[in-house]
């Protein structure tokens, strides 16, 4: 039997086709509450089924926040299995957002859960912390490897508490986070046309010119939106083909709910980048189309 194509290259072409847009679904109680559903199991499934349906078919990549689908228990996760599924049947790639660290058979069962290709949840990708030790991380890469799956490592975290880790100094000099960028690296070394293990690196940081993300893999940038940044602050040090930007929250392409047919500025966009991410969860008017002048942003930025 063949080896599975890559994660690295599969993403590699989806974002050539689609542009670099990760869009998470995030249905918190307060975003509910913005479309006029109920924070409930119902409520959950309009949402999830409506941004799939608007973007699935547009976007490289989508990012459920398995969080928001677990409180509500074994029919949260029944939603969460559908959207991975229909999600993936339309063509977008499916970054489960689980954050998942641990060590020995505990972190290879949570593996298992989202990269084995018989897991009702069997998605592309994975989040993961390495904050037990990146070795910690040992069997989620290795099946990553067998079922052609990747991992997007927290690496440089755009949340102000993470440099209390992150930043910190080894005794070789070098901190933690770019400690992490240098396992990640070596996990791709030779691989094309990039590697299946990505960093998850903060668009609101500011100067990273001090670390190495030329890491041979794909950069996951949050806090394009609600979080404050813009395009024009996604890392560049590995360039354009490799950085992946994350809207915080289908949200911000889809604010206001299913009814609504207007579009907004976003907050965050300069005066010469005034594209208007739309608000509209019509698979066939606003967010589709819209999802591609975020991509075309980015683009523009670089």
């Amino acid at each position: 039997m063949s080896a599975p194509e890559s994660f690295g290259a599969r993403l590699r072409r989806a974002m050539d086709e689609r542009g670099p847009l990760c869009v998470g679904i995030d249905p918190h109680a307060s975003l509910l509450a913005e479309w006029g559903l109920n924070d409930d199991v119902a409520g959950l499934e309009r949402f999830s089924r409506t941004v799939v349906e608007a973007m699935a078919d547009r976007v490289a990549v989508l990012k459920p926040q398995s969080a928001f689908f677990e409180r509500f228990g074994s029919r949260g996760i029944a939603v969460l299995e559908k959207s991975v599924e229909e999600a993936r049947d339309a063509g977008a790639l499916v970054l489960m957002d689980a954050k998942r660290g641990d060590i020995g058979s505990t972190m290879a069962a949570y593996a298992e859960s989202f990269l084995r290709k018989d897991s009702p949840l069997f998605s592309d990708a994975l989040t993961v912390s390495p904050y037990l030790g990146y070795g910690s991380l040992s069997p989620a890469v290795a099946l990553a490897r067998e079922s052609g799956t990747g991992l997007f490592v927290l690496a440089l975290t755009s949340n102000p508490e993470g440099g209390e880790v992150q930043h910190a100094v080894r005794a070789d000099g070098r901190n933690v986070g770019a400690t992490m960028l240098a396992h990640l690296a070596a996990e791709n070394t030779g691989e094309e046309p990039m590697g299946s293990f990505g960093a998850v690196v903060g668009a609101t940081l500011g100067d990273l010119s001090s670390y190495d993300l030329d890491i041979n893999g794909p950069l996951l940038a949050p806090g394009i939106g609600a979080q404050g940044a813009a395009p024009a602050d996604l890392p560049g040090s590995s360039g354009p083909r490799r950085a992946m930007s994350s809207r915080t929250s289908a949200g911000e392409c889809c604010g206001t709910g299913p009814t609504s047919s207007r579009c907004v500025t976003p907050r965050h966009a300069s005066p010469k980048r005034s594209r208007s991410l739309c608000r509209v969860s019509d698979r066939r008017q606003g967010c589709s189309s819209r999802s591609r002048e975020s991509s075309d942003e980015w683009r523009e930025s670089t």
